[in-house]
């Protein structure tokens, strides 16, 4: 019988003890916390979006750096077998809005305890929590502990996870036992993240919401780096909600090098320019009389008036019969263009994932194990691997650490 340690009890790590056990291996999972899946059971707000049912073709277009890599690893385990999974350990399943996934009963708790009761009740599995990893065993099998003593075996599989949400016990431990091992550790940044903006955001702004609007991000050149359209919310420092974690993704590493990006969103996407302008034009000669700042409640709700009046330069008290050609285009400008300048993101606390990490073109795609060192795998948030929201991420994580847990057991014991 293998012995197989695994390094980290999150999605992953559970996963791929599962798998190893289900193969007859021996199984040692290793967590630092005193209890395991501490980020699975917040994930999704506590609801916990496993999977999406989007086809295969599809679903990997919303991974990066490079979605094909998990080609290999989906063919041992993908929306349908995971579903599967869960759903023959007494966990039923609902799909929702978006191809997204959830529990049934709407608690991430479920999926959690549908893996550590399994883990739990096999006999080949010890779960040692408490336990944080110094280092790697010489022959790279197995980890010395910061208590002294050492667990060994046949193969390890590291799925310590990223940076995000360190208070779940995330710290980044497993991109310094990949470099101990000699593998490339792409940098990490935060993603799936809100954004910061260089500009003040008005008070009444802060947690307000717009719905149906469209978001398009580019560089000071002009060069489009995002265009989405759906639901944004303005914070104290910037913005977030669907849409700006999507472009997250696309932005937050070149913000982090120092960056300046420009954020503009259409408040009347489903208007083009043209046709807004006409209607502008109606009503400015059908509400002659109004004033101004009184008036803006015709295009916008109210919370962005002050910032409308701040970025159209158009007098208060103005009557809408004395606007002028010029003017009436500033203010068509910002019902299609609202411009923010983004400086930064969010930190690793609210980040729902990380970007970076060990370098795929050092690992096996199929079986997650180390071209560098046989008998070591990656599984997860550790690899350079992340993706949108939508239950993306979560099946990355469950699949890379079943294909890991399987194919670890492949080890021959140590004589």
């Amino acid at each position: 019988m293998s012995r197989v340690v695994i390094v980290g009890a999150g999605a992953a790590g559970m996963m791929a003890a599962v798998a190893a056990a289900e193969q007859g291996a021996e199984v040692v999972l290793i967590e630092k916390m005193d209890q395991a899946g501490r980020k699975l059971r917040i994930t999704g707000k506590g609801r916990c979006n496993l999977t999406n049912t989007a086809p295969l073709k599809e679903f990997i277009t919303h991974i990066g750096p490079d979605g094909r890599w998990m080609r290999n690893c989906f063919a041992q385990m993908f929306n349908t077998q995971l579903m599967d999974f869960f759903e023959q350990r007494g966990v039923p399943l609902v799909e929702e809005r978006g191809n997204r996934v959830f529990p049934k009963s709407g608690k991430s708790l479920d999926i959690f305890l549908a893996l550590i009761n399994d883990l739990e009740e096999r006999p080949n599995v010890e779960i040692r929590k408490n336990c944080a990893v110094k280092s790697l065993t010489e022959d790279r099998h197995g980890v010395r502990l910061q208590d002294g003593t050492t667990v060994r075996g046949d193969a390890l599989i590291i799925a310590t996870g990223g940076l995000s949400y360190p208070t779940t016990g995330s710290t980044g431990i497993g991109y310094r036992l990949a470099e101990e091992a000699g593998h490339s550790v792409i940098p990490q940044v935060p993603s799936l993240v809100s954004l910061t903006c260089e500009e003040p955001i008005p008070q009444e702004l802060e947690g307000f919401v717009l719905k149906n609007v469209g978001l398009s991000i580019t560089q000071p050149d002009g060069k489009k780096l995002y265009d989405n359209f759906g639901e944004m919310t303005f914070t104290h420092h910037g913005i977030d909600g669907p849409i700006v974690l999507s472009a997250s993704r696309q932005v937050s590493r070149m913000l982090h090098e120092g960056l300046k990006l420009i954020a503009h969103i259409d408040l009347k996407p489903a208007l083009s320019t043209d046709t807004l302008d006409h209607r502008l034009i109606a009503d400015l000669d059908s509400n002659g009389t109004r004033l101004f700042n009184d008036a803006l409640r015709l295009w916008l709700p109210a919370e962005l008036v002050t910032l409308a009046l701040t970025r159209c330069h158009i007098e208060y008290y103005k009557r809408l019969n004395q606007i002028n050609a010029a003017e009436r285009k500033r203010l068509l400008n910002f019902l299609k263009n609202v411009e923010f300048t983004l400086n930064g993101t969010g930190d690793y606390n609210t980040a729902i994932v990380t970007q970076g990490g060990v370098d795929t073109k050092e690992i096996n795609p199929k079986t997650m194990e180390s071209k560098l060192t046989p008998g070591l795998y990656f599984a997860g948030e550790v690899l350079n691997l992340d993706a949108d929201t939508g239950g993306y991420n979560l099946q990355i994580a469950f699949s890379t650490g079943f294909a890991a847990g399987r194919a670890a057991t492949q080890q021959q014991p140590s004589a």
